[in-house]
């Protein structure tokens, strides 16, 4: 099978793969995290809105180890 032209730019820009998850996540209304250079322990979350933040963290699980919510408390407002 060959790979399509546009896999193919995909995977040579694979950096930017991230921007599919973002789009989703918008796309459903939700924020998208992400954990950039320079972001230390904590992740930046952005909103649909385009507003961002510096957030902590905490994936909640069910007892199966299975995630069902994301708590983040807001550390600061990044520009």
């Amino acid at each position: 099978m060959e790979r399509s032209d546009t896999l193919t730019r995909l995977l040579a820009h694979i950096d930017n793969i991230h921007e599919l998850g973002k789009q989703r996540a918008f796309e459903l209304g939700n924020p998208f995290y992400a954990k950039y250079e320079g972001d230390g322990e904590y992740y930046t979350k952005e909103l649909p809105t385009g507003e961002r933040f510096q957030v902590k963290v905490e994936i909640i699980t069910d007892e199966n180890e299975f995630p069902i919510e994301i708590k983040d408390t807001i550390i600061k407002q990044l520009h």
